[in-house]
């Protein structure tokens, strides 16, 4: 890539990738070297606040294990990944394999708490996401512990129509099974990202360079202090932590922004500041979260001429969800992404009354939840390390203003500031493995290339 350059022997990352720059880049990782890969799911349970949890990951490493390669620390490089919206681990396959066949480096993919459809090795979820009884598809967080119809409530969601349409919401009700679950995923999912970088990529041995595609990006940003070998963070198009992604959305107004087409917050639009609705509260996604994004990415590739194709856009909408429901497709994360302090603390303390804490352990715990919005301070605790943000050309979320008018600036103000740079590149989309005219992984080897390269060169020290 012509703008990558040394500075004293010190790697910079380039600030912007043509789409030229982006093929060529493309053609030459896609032709390298095949190295045969080993994939096995690991399910492992965890006791966490007082219930059993059954976590599921993907691990992709090389059958020669040699082949693993070190970073500048001397250290095999290892990759933990996110999956982001309401998939599970299948839709971070293609990166993946890209990582571990090409690069050679170990891929732990995690899935969130309770999105593996546990009663089925193929893990596909059966049907829809909305059965036609009314009843909808709910988390398997143990083995044969199914939430049942009786234990929630079916409502449609119309105060956020100008972003996501109608929503359909699953709202737990008190006492239930569903109920308490809902308000102890967030711990569970702390301590199953711990366990399975502990299971699969040890200290000592591994440096971990963790990537969140979309709201698992403020995940990932929560783990990147509490795992002692995480060299860094390797993103693209992942959010930053909740409370910079909550006022990246009230900057940006509840509609986003697309290339230069700005559309910030007027009096009309909804303050996303922070997430609004209850912890207790799931919400059920349908084909409409696919139109959210083909619409924009439509209109960043082809212009306002895009809404001249509007019923051949909807039939391929209905094609795609046809393609993706077989994944969860629901999702309780908002309150962790969108920094929802007060449904943390809520769910919180609905944890400690179940497990009859006292107050002084109550409030640690209300600590501990609200923590995941942000960095970690104070004595003693690790800083945040070096982050390498990638956004796509054609992103629905993810525009160069906001990281520099809100993201960057936010970061710098943490003491002491991480290292941080941003690439840009000038062809993808929010879906960064998506093919498009000549990239067949859509930006996705350009991006590794990048990783690669920082990794290797000194970045992340």
């Amino acid at each position: 890539m012509s703008d990558m350059k040394r500075v004293n022997s010190v790697w910079e990352s380039p600030s912007r990738i043509s789409r030229q720059e982006i093929i060529e880049t493309s053609q030459t990782v896609l032709a390298m070297p095949d190295i045969k890969v080993n994939q096995k799911e690991d399910i492992f349970r965890l006791q966490v606040i007082g219930m059993d949890w059954d976590m599921g990951v993907m691990v992709y490493q090389p059958e020669d294990s040699s082949k693993i390669p070190a970073g500048a620390d001397g250290k095999k490089v290892g990759f933990f990944l996110l999956h982001g919206g309401s998939g599970d681990y299948h839709s971070m396959e293609k990166l993946g394999l890209l990582l571990a066949g090409k690069f050679g480096y170990k891929v732990v993919s995690m899935t969130y708490p309770g999105r593996l459809y546990l009663q089925d090795s193929k893990r596909e979820w059966p049907g829809d996401t909305i059965h036609p009884d009314g009843s909808v598809r709910t988390p398997i967080w143990k083995k044969d512990e199914l939430i049942t119809p009786d234990q929630y409530e079916v409502v449609k969601d119309l105060s956020k129509r100008n972003r996501y349409g109608t929503r359909t919401v699953a709202r737990a009700k008190p006492g239930t099974t569903f109920y308490y679950r809902m308000a102890g995923w967030p711990i569970a999912f702390e301590e199953g990202m711990k366990e399975a970088c502990r299971r699969h990529l040890p200290g000592g041995e591994y440096s971990i360079y963790a990537s969140g595609r979309s709201t698992g990006g403020p995940i990932i940003h929560m783990l990147l202090q509490r795992v002692s070998n995480i060299a860094g963070m390797a993103d693209v198009e992942g959010s930053s932590f909740g409370y910079i992604a909550a006022k990246v959305n009230e900057w940006s107004g509840s509609l986003g922004k697309i290339g230069d087409l700005k559309m910030k917050a007027s009096k009309g639009d909804q303050d996303f500041s922070t997430w609004p609705d209850p912890f207790y509260e799931l919400n059920i996604r349908d084909w409409r979260d696919i139109a959210r994004y083909s619409g924009p990415e439509a209109f960043g590739q082809e212009g306002p001429k895009a809404l001249m194709r509007l019923p051949m856009l909807m039939e391929e909408v209905f094609e795609d969800w046809e393609k993706v429901k077989s994944q969860p497709n629901f999702k309780a994360e908002y309150i962790v992404t969108r920094n929802g302090v007060k449904q943390l603390t809520e769910a919180a303390r609905v944890t400690a009354r179940r497990l009859n804490m006292i107050p002084e352990e109550t409030e640690a715990l209300v600590g501990r939840y609200i923590g995941y919005t942000r960095e970690l301070s104070g004595e003693g605790v690790k800083p945040v390390p070096p982050i390498l943000y990638n956004i796509a050309k054609d992103s629905r979320d993810h525009s160069p203003e906001a990281y520099q008018e809100v993201i960057l600036p936010m970061l710098s103000a943490i003491n002491p500031p991480p290292k941080v740079r941003v690439v840009q590149y000038d062809a993808g989309v929010h879906g960064y493995t998506k093919s498009e005219k000549d990239l067949p992984l859509g930006i996705a080897p350009a991006v590794a290339k990048v990783w690669d390269e920082a990794i290797r060169s000194g970045y992340y020290l």
